[in-house]
């Protein structure tokens, strides 16, 4: 890692960020420092949805990723003899999203995509806080190219959603091309009517021309609804993978989505949810 001096704060914790080939790494160890140290991030490494988490960044960056040994650790994952710590997660699968820095600034370090998921493990208005220090950080860092939260927050637990999608909705080998990406579609707009209780063609049919971004309703969100909304395409993709139905993953996430909301809310954030924010709807047979 490359020696700086970047750092914010975060509820009286300095936080360091750390430099690798061009990309930031965010010090694990400074953000638990004082809510229970490393006792934090081992708990969180034993957890089998970060692994799979950790799993699918690993597979999307680092062509050098020892697939085996990370189906061996997933596999253990959720047994009370399962452990796991940063050094043997590196070591065993050469894993690049998480390291390992000693000397001044030393702890465990993480991409920033892991660092913000861990962030979200904390607790959501700890991400939300995580996030918004951090673009502070980038944007006096880049006056001329600023940091695009929005661009990171769609990104990879959508993959990690689609993952799920691909194993457990997908698994029929005489589905066309074109029938799956009515799954895709219908999946995304699962967590687009838990949050914003509208579809992506609903919201188009309505503000389309009216809108900046013309066609996209995640664009238009505020990063406290895409906070949520990153936190809900994890939780169904978990959903996906225990076979749970459609309905019933819509109403648990809707759940989740206002209790998230109302959490933000309450650290005084502004534009929690869009004014014509409505009610999921699931129809007779079953969909969205």
């Amino acid at each position: 890692m490359t020696d700086n001096k970047k750092q914010f704060t975060i509820q009286n914790a300095t936080i360091n960020v750390a430099t690798v080939e061009g990309e930031d790494y965010i010090c694990l160890t400074d953000m638990v420092r004082n809510i229970g140290g490393s006792a934090v991030i081992e708990k969180w490494f034993r957890n089998k949805n970060t692994l799979e988490f950790l799993g699918v960044w690993e597979a999307l960056h680092n062509p050098n990723f020892k697939t085996p040994e990370f189906e061996g650790f997933r596999n253990q994952a959720g047994t009370n003899r399962f452990v796991l710590s940063a050094k043997q997660w590196i070591d065993a699968t050469g894993a690049i999203g998480v390291r390992a820095r000693s000397g001044r600034y030393g702890g465990t370090y993480a991409h920033r995509d892991i660092a913000f998921e861990f962030g979200s493990w904390v607790s959501p208005e700890f991400k939300l806080m995580l996030i918004k220090e951090f673009q502070r950080l980038k944007s006096r860092e880049l006056q001329l190219e600023q940091w695009d939260y929005r661009r990171f927050l769609t990104k990879v637990n959508y993959r990690l959603q689609t993952n799920a999608i691909q194993q457990s909705l997908l698994s029929d080998a005489s589905l066309s091309k074109l029938q799956k990406s009515f799954v895709y579609a219908e999946e995304a707009d699962v967590v687009n009517m838990a949050l914003f209780g509208k579809t992506a063609k609903e919201w188009r049919d309505q503000n389309g021309r009216k809108s900046k971004s013309g066609t996209n309703l995640r664009d238009e969100a505020t990063v406290e609804q895409l906070t949520v909304l990153s936190n809900l395409e994890s939780m169904n993709s978990m959903f996906i993978a225990q076979r749970i139905p459609q309905p019933q993953r819509l109403m648990l996430l809707r759940n989740e989505a206002t209790r998230q909301l109302r959490a933000l809310f309450s650290l005084g954030t502004e534009q929690i949810a869009p004014k014509n924010l409505s009610a999921p709807r699931v129809a007779d047979d079953g969909r969205t």
